[in-house]
């Protein structure tokens, strides 16, 4: 599978960028598939539900499934956080996984920034990010694209991984 990441600080637009991109790579006939990174406890359970209490109840793993989804829940219990990689192995096969998130990891990225945060930009210190996604002008030695350019970024992107 082909991994591409999008990168950046908090509030930068990484998720909105991620929303647009898997609309447009998708509309265009490629299956897509996407991994957060998440830096805080989080839950896509709620206290009183069967598998809620399942997994309170020390249950390792929780499988929900419906005619509509299944969702695999796995509760690390003390163990370290998986790799991008050995989560990305849990992934069924498709032409594009999305990564958003895992700034520190190898694969190829581009980099979300608004000028509003405050922040500095990663990419003049991270050599894998390929382009930056901007919401204003950036002197930089990689390609620059608006930020709501979402074609733009998404033919960059494609033809970075040569689909």
């Amino acid at each position: 599978m082909k991994i591409y990441g999008i990168v950046g600080w908090k509030n930068a637009g990484k998720t909105g960028l991620m929303e647009r991109l898997v609309a447009e790579i998708s509309g265009r006939g490629f299956s897509v598939s996407t991994v957060k990174h998440a830096h805080h406890s989080f839950d896509v359970d709620h206290p009183g539900k069967d598998s809620f209490r399942h997994r309170a109840a020390g249950a390792h793993e929780v499988l929900l499934a419906s005619r509509e989804r299944f969702a695999l829940m796995h509760e690390l219990r003390g163990a370290d956080e998986p790799t991008l990689e050995a989560l990305l192995a849990k992934l069924a096969p498709v032409d594009l996984v999305l990564v958003e998130g895992y700034k520190r990891d190898a694969h190829p990225k581009v980099e979300a920034h608004r000028v509003v945060t405050g922040n500095a930009l990663i990419a003049p210190d991270d050599p894998t990010i390929r382009a930056v996604a901007s919401d204003s002008p950036v002197a930089l030695d990689r390609p620059i694209f608006d930020l709501n350019d979402t074609r733009a970024i998404a033919d960059f992107i494609l033809r970075e991984v040569a689909l």
